[in-house]
C-alpha cells in the first residue's frame, strides 16, 4: 500500500542535501523508537525522497513549493497507520533545514500488476551490501549483465521469506525472474556524459557507509506477487531506508490517488 503525504513547508528557500534520504530514515526511526512496539525491527516499508519546486544550490535542493510531497509505502497497512499517527502528532517536523507541517494523506491506488512490468527508479537502487566482505560495495556492475539481475533475485527472495508473507512452496515458484534495463536510455546516458550510477551514503547504527546506486527504467519479467512486492516494498538493498522506490513508466500517479482517513 502507498501513500503520498503532504506537507506545507513554512520556510521557503530551505535546503535538504541532494540525497536526503538518510534524514527522512532517521525520522521513521525516531517515530517507531519512542512508541516502543512490536515494529522495531520491521523493515518491510520504502519511501522516496522529497518532492517539490526546487532549485539547486551549494547546500543542495531549495524548496521553494507551498507544499512537499513524500511517497511512502508498506506491505502492511497497520504499519503505515501508525508511522502515520505518530507523524502527525508533531505540529512541525524538521527535515535538513526544512521545517513542515503535516497537512493531509492521498493513497494511491494498486495499479494492475502482471509478469512484464516496466518501471522507472524514484530513488536509486542498492545491489551490494557493504557487509559483504566478498563484493566491494562500490563497484560498478553493468544492468546488462545477468550478474546485476541475480544480485537484486538473490536479495529479493531473501527478503520476501523473512517477510514471513509467503510459503516455501511459493518461493520455490518465484524462480522466473529477468531484470532487462532500458538500453536505449543507457546509450543515451552515455552519450551525453551523464551518470545513471552514483555513491550515496547509508547510516547503519550511527556508522556511515558508502555504496553505489543505480537509477534506471527497466522491465522486469517476475510472478504477479514478487511485482506487488516490489512496488510496495522497493527493489534491491537498504529499502527501509529510501533506496529502490520504484513506479510503473508512462503512467500519470496522479490520475490513482483518492484521500486516505487513517485515524
Amino acid at each position: 500500500m502507498r501513500v503520498r503525504i503532504v506537507f506545507g513547508l513554512t520556510n521557503k528557500g530551505a535546503s535538504v542535501p541532494f540525497h536526503h534520504q538518510y534524514l527522512i530514515s532517521g525520522l521513521i526511526n525516531s517515530l517507531i523508537e519512542k512508541n516502543k512496539n512490536k515494529f522495531n525491527n520491521y523493515v518491510d516499508y520504502n519511501f522516496s525522497g522529497l518532492k517539490g519546486q526546487t532549485k539547486v544550490g551549494k547546500e543542495g535542493l531549495h524548496f521553494y513549493s507551498s507544499k512537499i510531497t513524500l511517497v511512502f509505502s508498506s506491505s502492511s497497512e497497520e504499519f503505515l497507520k501508525f508511522i502515520l499517527k505518530s507523524l502527525f502528532e508533531h505540529p512541525q517536523i524538521e527535515i535538513g533545514k526544512l521545517l513542515l507541517v503535516p497537512l493531509n494523506v492521498e493513497k494511491e491506488n494498486m495499479p494492475q500488476l502482471g509478469e512484464e512490468v516496466k518501471y522507472i527508479c524514484i530513488s536509486p537502487m542498492v545491489v551490494i551490501s557493504p557487509f559483504d566482505p566478498s563484493n566491494d560495495p562500490k563497484k560498478f556492475i553493468s544492468p546488462v549483465m545477468d550478474a546485476f539481475s541475480d544480485l537484486v533475485y538473490e536479495n529479493l527472495i531473501d527478503r520476501m521469506e523473512k517477510s514471513g508473507r509467503y510459503s516455501a512452496e511459493e518461493l520455490a515458484g518465484f524462480f522466473k525472474f529477468q531484470l532487462i534495463p532500458d538500453k536505449n536510455y543507457l546509450t543515451k546516458v552515455k552519450e551525453e556524459e551523464k551518470k545513471f550510477a552514483r555513491i550515496f551514503p547509508v547510516f547503519e547504527q550511527e556508522n556511515k557507509y558508502e555504496v553505489r546506486g543505480y537509477t534506471f527504467p527497466f522491465t522486469l519479467y517476475a510472478a504477479r506477487q514478487v511485482q506487488e512486492f516490489i512496488f510496495d516494498c522497493g527493489i534491491g538493498l537498504f529499502t527501509h531506508k529510501g533506496f529502490g522506490m520504484l513506479d510503473i513508466a508512462n503512467a500519470d500517479p496522479n490520475q490513482r490517488t483518492t484521500p486516505y482517513e487513517f485515524q
